[in-house]
């Protein structure tokens, strides 16, 4: 018969209840509950599985960079068109408006900053909304109002 050996262990009230809960449900002791998790940690397995689970981790967080690649991208190429057709079809100001044309753009600058604030506050995303536009294009709708 094999002999086991006494040894007393700290544990944090909740992982403790989850121990008797888990021990209850099993209809086992507390100490084979935690006999099996030591075992299964000091297995050999047990590293090959924490690896999986860490690729599979690994992998989704890929895939979330590479759509934040594309978004950026995308926001990239929509700036750098904005700005080269509003340098394209914007005429220089004479000397005697640029006070004026300075205070109007400080104004509709504080507008947009307004208005940006309001868009992250509600989570709808330029990106997002784009997307559904060209979803509902590619499948027929009326994008536009």
């Amino acid at each position: 018969m094999q002999t086991k050996t006494r040894m007393n262990v700290y544990f944090e009230p909740d992982l403790l209840k989850k121990v008797e809960a888990l021990a209850l449900r099993r209809n086992v002791s507390k100490s084979a509950v935690i006999e099996a998790a030591v075992a299964s940690f000091l297995s050999a397995d047990a590293s090959e599985r924490l690896e999986a689970v860490f690729a599979r981790r690994m992998d989704k967080l890929g895939r979330q960079v590479d759509g934040l690649d594309e978004d950026l991208a995308i926001l990239g190429e929509t700036l750098s068109l904005f700005i080269r057709f509003w340098l394209t079809v914007t005429p220089p100001l004479p000397d005697s408006a640029q006070a004026s044309a300075r205070a109007k753009g400080a104004e509709r600058f504080d507008g947009f900053l307004q208005s940006l604030g309001r868009r992250l506050a509600t989570g709808d995303r330029f990106l997002k909304e784009l997307s559904r536009d060209i979803d509902a294009g590619r499948n027929g709708g009326d994008t536009q109002g």
